[in-house]
């Protein structure tokens, strides 16, 4: 298979340094840009409007030189194919196909948390069966890196799979003589339906491993969706993924392939995504309509802060994986490394000090690695992009290793270069639970406007299995495997139940969050809440969709009425009577219309309709977001809802990668627009002057997606490059700031799958 392009690969070299331009291609009218090589062949995935072996005998007629690679039945009506990029426009046009998608690659989003949300509530109860609550014969699918089905706490469980990397029935994670070894997959594994040391939340389930995802965690588009589709065909009753991209659309293929397997009836779960915490960071999969995506929240854990003295501020340390837990008790100095390769440590003595590393260039384990044969007593790195961010070494390293943030980072080294003497670092420890983890995703999704994610789970400092041992992981990877044992247990529990249910369920009870000053997390933050199983699994009566968006309004609009319908259930043993609730405390220029009083027979459902009569003018721009109640059950359910005036602030570019090609000398691109762009372009500056060189690419009038290009000679000097990516659409312009390597490849840095 011909090599694709790495998602997140960039992470790993994109500097600190920031600058902020408003640049066009206009703003250097006589810079040439680079001419793209249209014969490089590409593969994309091609959905169909109708039958397939039609779409296909259109295709292989009009570009015989393509190449059909697989055919998507279930989780996608469409193929996969190889072809020249020149050819892609072309195959837009057919007749047959509906749209066109290039191939993007994704990388892999107890004891303590199980118990937390629930789980050892549920042991003593009863399926209709008489059988105890664990998950026994529901089959959960697990597309990921493998698992080491050889694992003590796993092998009872595990019942099969498929390698969609090496095609064959042995999913075992990736060992050390094939590549960049993983782990990710057990360690979600565990969580869904471990059954020794540890217990995972459905201890009895039985695992179906799926390996989508190869050497380093990394995987396309093509190989998850292959994988759904195996999933399918086997049967699943809950499929997990702990994966994602930067892609914040809801027709990726991915998201739409998840759709799909809902349609079958299979409960999907899959993570929101470690890119928080700003807004309209929730990427594909997570963005799909009708899957179960789940934020992170935190468990009880005792919380370490550093102080320095004199100082008011706190910087939190979040847990590398891999490497010890921050348990110092005294007072220690600190010491700048800067990146922290190999060059830094010449003539360095870190005895009994603590580092401060920037993230970037090398690995995080060889980054602690060289800190422990330094002798440092721990280390702290800190991010090179803006905000926070969860990271794990693969290779164990025996030494205390944390992040922190860019903004924490700065701060301690400003610290550092003001101290006229040695600097100390005191630890404080701060009993904490059920706040959201700043790397959570949020949402919302573009151009559906949906809620997302649709629920929190405990994703910090969660133990779990891995090949030959355990180990303690951060990420939503770790949240979205303890709302797919959750779902384990209901569709136990509830046999009968649609996936629609299940999610009903698990998002109708959960527990609202709220931050430190009693405000509550917003619905893009967290969803309907933080997920409690055995609420879930009590629940009498269900509402769906468990959480609601009006779209969008322009203030040119006239008043309108917009309509949203959703289901009440009623699953107790007598009669009940609900009552919709609106906010009371409506804005001037909105007003709501809802069912008064519903009276359901046990068993019975009605589907009914909220209106919401609206005068855009009046209000003011931006997102709208509340609470609509429904009372009259055991408890109330609150549905959280959503909308916007004017087109929404969300950023016009994202997802950018640049990478090698497949020969030497060849580069290529990848970026999404998720609302289209005016103009997009790269721009390039020289790393230290700032100095502009040339626009990469410029393009104009895009419409929404997926935007790509290759390059067979740069005709650049090598070396390191400060990229500068906008795209400006009415009036608004984004921009990311990346580095690009030209030459050398620098190695990937371990970013954690979610």
């Amino acid at each position: 298979m011909r090599k694709v392009f790495v998602v997140l690969w960039i992470i790993a070299i994109i500097s600190s340094a920031s600058f902020s331009l408003n640049v066009t291609a206009a703003t250097y009218p006589d810079i040439p840009v680079s001419k793209m090589d249209k014969d490089q062949k590409v593969i994309v995935i091609v959905t169909a409007t109708g039958d397939i072996e039609s779409a296909v005998e259109e295709v292989t007629t009009l570009i015989p030189h393509s190449e059909i690679r697989k055919t998507f039945t279930r989780a996608l009506n469409g193929f996969s194919m190889e072809l020249m990029e020149s050819e892609v426009e072309m195959l837009k046009t057919l007749n047959q196909i509906e749209r066109v998608d290039k191939v993007v690659n994704y990388k892999a989003n107890l004891d303590g948390s199980v118990p937390f949300v629930g789980g050892d509530d549920v042991r003593g109860m009863l399926d209709r069966n008489g059988e105890r609550l664990t998950g026994k014969g529901v089959k959960v699918a697990v597309i990921d890196t493998g698992i080491d089905y050889r694992h003590p706490d796993l092998k009872r469980n595990y019942k099969g799979g498929y390698d969609v990397i090496d095609y064959d029935h042995d999913p075992m994670e990736t060992i050390a003589s094939q590549g960049p070894p993983t782990l990710h997959g057990t360690h979600v594994a565990g969580i869904i339906a471990a059954n020794g040391k540890v217990k995972g939340v459905a201890p009895e389930a039985s695992l179906y491993a799926y390996r989508a995802l190869g050497p380093g965690g990394q995987g396309t588009t093509e190989q998850v969706i292959e994988a759904i589709e195996k999933a399918i065909e086997d049967g699943a009753d809950v499929i997990n993924l702990s994966l994602g991209n930067t892609v914040n659309g809801p027709d990726w293929p991915t998201s739409i392939a998840l759709d799909r397997a809902v349609e079958e009836g299979i409960v999907a779960v899959t993570s929101n995504g470690n890119s928080g915490p700003e807004m309209w960071t929730v990427g594909s999969p997570g963005t799909s309509t009708k899957a179960i995506s789940v934020g992170a929240s935190a468990p009880p854990i005792k919380t370490p802060y550093v102080t320095v003295a004199g100082q008011d501020r706190e910087v939190t340390l979040f847990p590398i994986g891999g490497t010890l837990p921050w348990s110092l008790k005294r007072d220690f100095a600190l010491m700048d490394v800067g990146y922290g390769v190999e060059k830094d440590w010449e003539n360095v003595n870190a005895d009994g000090q603590i580092v401060l590393i920037k993230r970037g260039l090398i690995p995080f384990s060889e980054k602690a690695k060289l800190a422990y044969e330094a002798g440092a007593t721990a280390a702290i790195i800190y991010n090179n992009l803006p905000g926070d961010f969860v990271g794990a070494a693969e290779i164990g390293v025996k030494l205390p290793v944390v992040s922190i943030s860019k903004e924490d980072g700065d701060w301690l080294k400003e610290q550092l270069d003001l101290a006229k003497d040695d600097l100390f670092i005191r630890t404080i420890y701060r009993n904490e639970e059920d706040y959201i983890a700043p790397f959570s995703s949020r949402g919302p999704v573009t151009q559906t406007w949906e809620v997302k994610p649709d629920l929190v789970a405990p994703g910090i400092a969660i133990d779990s299995t891995v090949p030959k041992g355990y180990l303690g992981l951060n990420g939503t990877s770790m949240s979205a495997p303890h709302v797919a044992g959750a779902a384990a247990l209901i569709k136990q529990a509830h046999p009968d139940w649609t996936p629609e249910q299940i999610k009903a369920a698990l998002m109708n009870t959960a527990k609202k969050l709220v931050k430190d000053d009693g405000e509550p997390y917003l619905p893009y933050e967290q969803g309907a809440g933080r997920l409690q199983i055995d609420k879930a699994l009590d629940a009498t009566t269900l509402a769906y969709p468990g959480a609601l968006t009006f779209g969008k309004w322009s203030k040119n609009d006239p008043r309108e009425i917009r309509e949203v319908s959703f289901t009440i259930e009623n699953h107790d043993q007598r009669t009940r009577t609900y009552h919709v609730v609106p906010p009371f405390a409506a804005p001037d220029g909105l007003q709501w219309e809802v069912p008064f009083a519903t009276r359901l027979e046990p068993g019975e459902s009605k589907e009914m309709t909220i209106r919401l009569d609206l005068f855009p003018a009046v209000l003011d721009e931006g997102i709208h977001h509340g609470d609509i109640v429904i009372d009259g059950g055991e408890e109330q359910i609150v549905v959280p809802y959503v909308f916007f005036i004017e087109e929404p602030d969300y950023p016009r570019v994202m997802a950018f990668n640049f990478g090698h090609g497949d020969a030497p000398g060849e580069y290529r691109y990848e970026l999404y627009l998720p609302g289209g762009a005016d103009e997009m372009g790269i721009a390039l500056y020289d790393p230290d002057t700032f100095e502009f060189i040339r626009f990469l690419d410029v393009k104009h009038n895009i419409g929404r997606g997926m935007v790509g290009g290759e390059w067979k000679d740069l005709d650049l000097p090598d070396g390191t490059y400060k990229a500068l990516v906008y795209a400006s659409q009415e009036g608004k312009e984004d921009t990311i700031e990346s580095w690009i390597t030209i030459g050398e490849v620098l190695p990937p840095e371990n970013q954690g799958i979610n």
